[in-house]
């Protein structure tokens, strides 16, 4: 019987042969009063890295950014290993800024703020509706503010003690263009990737942590916020985004895995050297190609919406009526006619490219000649709606990356390597008292 199941059942029959209490041997009073009472608004440290304190409230208040950005579906069990991963974030974001702050690097509050600022843009919320989001979802500006300066501190750091000893030759720019050339028409992607580095004693837990997330994204979870708070690479900053690049500039396995998936879809974890990845195809086109989707077109948009707590019968009804109405559109201005007879909405845009717009219109729109319209689509919540073409500009010819990108992305790569070693030399030598 294991050992806890057995105590427990001794413990009953005592209780059950004694009304009083349990016989223990060491003399116990009866009546206890407790002198020490834990105090839960004292914040227990949970590491101390180089004598710099993280606590249990630091991890909570990021953790809870990560558990935001999926809608808050995170399980107990999945919450508990996110916790453990957020610390170790945090011990080498700690690393990053005392490292930075011993080689006289300084990152200004001013900066960090500037900072703070384009993030919540990025979110359509101003600083102070970006506060009080966080402060809404049990996270706080100065967690946000904290890892901005990590990011901002390490960037610095590298572009001292990393980039100027990294070269790249004119040769190596020059070999890559004439591969381009040879391979144009080829294929090209777009890739998100999350990185995380495992020593041969954790990859196995490495590897189940990077299922995990790929079971949070794929149940809505947010691919570049997981990016930015796991991913050991120093694409991390910009949700993990690769940019633009051809499958044999990848390793061989992400090279192989990128080939077979479709826009959209994420694979992993696959094995790279020095631990596992997790990919995200966002894109794809040919090589110095024109690719159709880079179409500028020009829209009128018709839509109705519905008012809240609407019964399906009426909604249904309304959204025959306006499929009715809109059935045969001939050409912008009958439809914006259209539009005002049945009480539509009607919007204008002259700057929309066909790769922007979500995957399952730009087939049909690519197929619409001008004055035609998508067949209506949406839904209760978000209201029906069609799309007419007014205008297209087809793309010219890709003329590819110029020298100057090629030699950025060749140092970009080099940089992040040695990044990874900086790094893994600072954990070598922190001392960590976890408490």
């Amino acid at each position: 019987m294991p050992l806890m199941i057995a105590a427990t059942a001794a413990l009953a029959q005592t209780v059950g042969e004694d009304a009083g209490l349990p016989q223990t041997g060491l003399n116990l009073p009866t009546d206890i009063s407790i002198f020490d009472k834990e105090d839960p608004a004292i914040r227990k440290p949970t590491a101390i890295i180089n004598g710099e304190i993280i606590t249990r409230t630091d991890i909570d208040q990021r953790l809870a950014v990560v558990v935001a950005a999926n809608g808050g579906r995170v399980r107990p069990e999945e919450a508990d290993r996110l916790r453990l991963q957020v610390l170790r974030n945090m011990i080498d974001e700690t690393l990053q800024i005392q490292e930075a702050k011993a080689n006289d690097i300084e990152v200004t509050e001013k900066e960090v703020n500037d900072s703070y600022a384009r993030v919540s843009q990025n979110f359509k919320r101003t600083p102070e509706a970006m506060d009080e989001y966080l402060r809404s979802v049990g996270s706080s500006a100065a967690s946000l503010k904290r890892q901005i300066k990590g990011e901002l501190a390490w960037q610095r750091l590298l572009r001292r003690r990393v980039e100027p000893f990294v070269n790249i030759g004119d040769e190596e720019v020059q070999a890559i263009m004439d591969r381009l050339e040879a391979s144009k028409g080829t294929s090209e992607y777009r890739v998100g990737e999350i990185y995380m580095a495992a020593a041969p004693e954790a990859r196995q837990q490495i590897f189940q942590n990077e299922e995990q997330i790929i079971e949070q994204i794929r149940q809505g979870g947010s691919f570049a916020a997981y990016a930015r708070q796991y991913s050991q690479a120093s694409t991390a900053a910009v949700g993990g985004d690769l940019g633009w690049v051809r499958a044999e500039q990848l390793p061989e396995p992400l090279a192989a895995t990128v080939q077979q998936l479709q826009m959209g879809q994420i694979a992993g974890p696959i094995e790279v050297p020095g631990g596992f990845s997790i990919l995200y195809l966002m894109d794809q086109r040919q090589v110095l190609t024109a690719d159709p989707r880079d179409a500028v077109l020009s829209l009128r948009q018709l839509s109705i919406t519905f008012p809240a707590g609407i019964k399906q019968a009426d909604a249904d009804a309304r959204a025959s009526k306006f499929i009715e109405a809109t059935r045969d559109v001939k050409g912008c201005g009958a439809a914006g006619k259209i539009g005002q007879d049945i009480g539509a909405e009607v919007v204008d845009n002259d700057q929309v490219r066909v790769r922007d717009l979500p995957q399952p219109l730009q087939e049909p729109l690519l197929k619409l000649s001008v004055g035609e319209a998508t067949a209506p689509f949406g839904s209760v919540s978000d209201g029906v709606r069609i799309l007419v073409l007014c205008g297209r500009d087809d793309p010219q010819v890709a003329s590819g990356p110029s020298r100057d990108q090629i030699m950025s992305q060749l140092e970009e790569e080099r940089v992040n390597r040695r990044a990874q070693r900086y790094l893994r030399d600072l954990r070598r030598d922190a001392v960590v008292d976890y408490r």
